[in-house]
């Protein structure tokens, strides 16, 4: 029987108390003043004419595995309640409540009836069609007929995994209604406060051209207890800090991948990263286009001056000192500090105009305050990737550092030369585009300002010693041995914990078979028809993703580990009935897939010695949200409200942070991720895995590694993009954290990697991962990236991964597992013929493997479970 964690009291507990009011005190940070004139914080303001989309309607967060189940979600409304507000327009709200409650229940039907005609592959629908909210009904004169202290207008948008977005009305663009709405209130107020309740970009040209609207807030999605943060920072009892991590630009066209992205061409089987390097400010600044909100931006209650003090070498570090003060009156507030640097361009890889080397954010400093910060970073991470020597380089000649509040309010401080150039890495070309792309090049002059060119006559010039910069020679692995032992009785987990036995002489004890079930999740019965393909396969822990298998606790006492997915918080069954002894009854529990799985079937008979459990979890703040706090405490703060959460309900990886990169604003889990710059990134990743991993037991599983950009026909898209790009922007986030905060799983995304799938790609799996950055966990793929009914191949460009191509290529653990995937695993084995050449079990296999290969899977998931078992005492 399985040991259940969940509680059998119903009743709210002190944890979820205590992590709300954390989460509600995290989110202001990251939320994004864009505009002001004066509207906020909130003064003499006591009633609300309060429409939108977001006052009922509140997204706390995405949708899909980004979802988190929880108790409650306190809206705008509640939230505005409870500061004290109230709102005189429930009128037009129990309007759109109405009209929503009908496109609801309409949405539930089509989709039951979808169920019965298809069964699992109706899933496929909900994920790429999932429900949205109807179009907001239009503010009448009756709407208006009470006058209140403050006009305040909510827009809300949603996405998940499955489907991208769309430049169209509703989704990026606005829609008619919501405009027309937006008039009818400034007929009346002449100052709107607006505010965006999004996971992504929107456009927003339409707001910053009307006069009446005088503020607007990057709300963004903020959790469960998102309307009691929002009013904390509408009321300034706690003033928004947050600055954004992504470019919003004037038109969705200004981007450079807008009109080939996913969908956008018609072609979904190739997407063609001609971008290379210019994403998101490396664009906008290289190219001279001028963005609606630049990265980096973000406004607050006070005022602020940025001194630069001093910038300074320290051995093989760049060290900027800042002195920040509040140079306001009236209200404290933080600021975030910036350093970029701009590298020579006149050799070696041609460079963007600036690039982030490193970021710091104030304290809470009362009007007149300052804080003088240091901001150190490696003067190797100014080097790029040079593909001709398959070398990192620091290009000699001047480098340009530059310290501001956004990538376009940056000024000169220092300017720092080196005499020639230096190798920095020494690699081998592992991910080279299968085509030839046809890379985008700036064919002008990049943006500037007035008084740069003084700046960099005056600024004082630092010698950087090539000698002082180390050169890194990597070694990559050759085929692995088989590990073997002469020890002649059975080896558990025990002995090797006690250290009677070596951990891979319990490997070389393992049959093939109990390796191949080892290294393929738990879902065993009914192979595709498993309920657990959409991330149900939990019994100790109902509702979470998955487990590895439970068939080696009894012969070798090694426990599976259950995964569940995030980011946002724990997706769980909030509820789940059990027999008297801790089985859980399938169809009885409260979580929406399992819902849509049963939807038009028989809710099972609950017998009468059943017992009831519940497993409320916090949905924390969107990792955009997050990473817009620019402040790995607060990001870290997060991870241990997670952390804490696993380790009540015996979970031991979390299928988070995802870390992909904000290359074009329509992918459709944009707010799963950070930010469209690699180095943000890479620190919230590491801080965000800290925070977990601090709690016994508990793991990050960084994801989705990589190239997973877009979602439409997310399995089989084919990512083609030079190795520079991976390197210095889609793979670079990646490396910082597992280098800086060695996360114990890493999650293999669905696409193929310039023509292989890259579950199957040894080169950024093994080579990358493991011998350039020294990754000591396992990886595991996303969630049946073999094959499974909602997703098939058969009318697709390319073919499904392959079970034995994961073992080959080091991707450790397939998810979440079918007997289909041990067989081929199994089949797929080979050995030698005595004579050095190869024998097969079977003709016709993908990717033949060796036991070794096979053994180095198994041993690096014990390897992890050994490190949570000992752990968790």
């Amino acid at each position: 029987m399985a040991k259940l964690y969940a509680s059998k009291s119903p009743e709210v507990t002190a944890r979820e108390r205590r992590n709300g009011e954390r989460a509600r005190k995290i989110a202001p940070q990251g939320m994004v003043l864009l505009k002001n004139g004066g509207s906020l914080p909130f003064k003499n303001v006591k009633t609300l004419a309060a429409f939108g989309s977001g006052i009922r309607r509140t997204i706390k967060g995405g949708t899909g595995s980004g979802d988190v189940n929880t108790r409650t979600v306190v809206n705008v409304q509640q939230g505005l309640e409870e500061a004290g507000y109230t709102i005189v327009s429930n009128d037009w709200l129990d309007l759109h409540d109405k009209n929503c409650q009908e496109a609801s229940e309409a949405f539930t039907a089509r989709i039951k009836k979808l169920f019965e005609q298809q069964g699992m592959k109706a899933f496929g629908e909900i994920l790429s069609n999932p429900y949205k909210d109807p179009e907001v009904p239009l503010i009448t004169s009756e709407h208006l007929g009470t006058k209140a202290d403050a006009a305040l207008y909510v827009i809300a948008r949603t996405s998940g995994e499955g489907a991208d977005r769309h430049p169209v009305p509703g989704d990026y663009e606005l829609t008619e209604n919501e405009k027309q709405n937006i008039e009818a209130l400034s007929r009346v107020y002449d100052k709107i406060v607006v505010v965006l309740n999004v996971g992504g970009v929107i456009d927003t040209k339409y707001f910053r051209a009307c006069p009446a609207v005088d503020a607007i807030l990057l709300m963004s999605q903020a959790g469960n207890f998102s309307g009691y943060a929002l009013a904390d920072a509408l009321s300034g009892k706690n003033s928004p800090s947050g600055h954004l991590t992504t470019t919003w630009a004037e038109n969705y066209t200004d981007y450079p991948s807008a009109l080939t992205f996913s969908h956008m061409n018609g072609n979904t089987d190739d997407e063609y990263y001609t971008d290379g390097i210019y994403v998101g400010y490396r664009y906008f600044d290289t190219f001279n286009v001028t963005p609606a909100y630049p990265f980096g931006y973000g406004l607050s209650y006070t005022t602020f001056d940025i001194h630069t003090d001093e910038v300074a070498i320290n051995g093989a570090d760049v060290v900027v000192k800042v002195t920040v003060k509040n140079t306001g009156a009236v209200y404290s507030g933080r600021e975030v500090v910036q350093v970029y640097y701009s590298a020579p361009n006149d050799n070696g890889p041609e460079k963007p105009y600036q690039e982030l080397a490193g970021f710091a954010k104030t304290k809470e400093l009362a009007p007149g305050e300052s804080q003088t910060l240091l901001i150190r970073f490696a003067a190797a991470s100014m080097a790029s990737y040079c593909e001709k020597y398959a070398s990192y380089v620091l290009s000699g000649g001047r480098y340009y550092i530059r310290v501001g509040s956004s990538s376009r309010s940056t000024h000169i401080a220092a300017a720092i030369e080196l005499s020639e150039n230096k190798a920095v890495s020494v690699l081998q070309n592992k991910v080279q585009s299968d085509v030839e792309l046809e890379l985008i090049h700036p064919d002008c002059a990049p943006y500037t300002y007035a008084g740069e060119a003084d700046e960099k006559a005056a600024a004082p010039v630092l010698t950087l010693d090539p000698d002082s910069i180390q050169t890194e020679t990597i070694t990559y692995s050759q085929a692995p041995e088989e590990m073997t032992t002469d020890k002649d009785f059975v080896i558990t987990l025990d002995d090797v914990i006690s250290g009677k036995a070596d951990l891979k002489e319990l490997v070389a004890q393992l049959t093939i078979e109990e390796m191949a079930n080892l290294t393929v999740g738990a879902a065993r019965g009914g192979g595709f028809e498993a309920t657990s393909t959409i991330g149900l396969a939990s019994n100790a822990v109902p509702g979470a993703a998955g487990d590895t298998t439970s068939m080696l606790i009894e012969s070798r006492h090694i426990p599976n580990l259950v995964l569940a997915d995030g980011p946002a918080g724990l997706r769980l069954s909030t509820h789940f009935v059990a027999g008297p002894d801790g089985t859980p009854i399938p169809g009885l529990s409260e979580n929406p897939f399992d819902e849509l799985i049963n939807m038009g079937k028989e809710k099972p008979q609950r017998p009468d010695d059943a017992v009831d459990y519940y497993q409320y979890c916090t949905a924390i703040p969107i990792a955009t949200l997050l990473a817009q706090t620019w402040d790995p405490d607060a990001v870290e703060a997060a991870g241990d409200i997670v952390g804490s959460e696993m380790e009540e309900f015996g979970v031991h990886l979390w299928l988070a942070p995802g870390m992909n990169i904000h290359r074009n604003p329509l992918c459709g889990r944009n707010f799963e991720y950070y930010s469209e710059d690699p180095l943000v990134a890479g620190i919230c990743a590491a801080a965000d895995t800290r925070g977990v991993q601090k709690h016994p037991g508990c793991g990050t599983t960084i994801k989705h590694f990589c190239l997973n950009n877009s979602e439409d026909n997310r399995n089989f898209i084919n990512a083609h993009c030079s190795e520079r790009a991976i390197r210095e922007i889609y793979a670079k986030g990646f490396e910082i954290a597992v280098k800086t905060a060695q996360p114990l799983s890493l999650m293999s995304s669905y696409n193929l990697v310039n023509g292989e799938h890259a579950a199957n790609k040894y080169d950024t799996l093994t080579s990358l991962l493991r011998d350039e950055w020294g990754f000591e966990g396992f990886v595991m793929t996303d969630w049946e990236t073999t094959g499974s009914p909602f997703h098939n191949a058969s009318d697709k460009k390319y073919p499904t991964s392959d079970a034995a191509g994961c073992i080959k290529a080091g991707n450790d653990l397939t998810e979440p597992g079918n007997a289909h995937d041990v067989e081929v695993i199994i089949r797929s084995v080979c050995s030698g013929d005595g004579a050095g050449g190869i024998q097969f079990a079977e003709e016709g296999i993908r990717y033949p493997i060796t036991k070794a290969e096979l053994q180095l899977c198994a041993y690096r998931i014990l390897k992890v479970v050994k490190k949570i078992v000992e752990s968790r005492g």
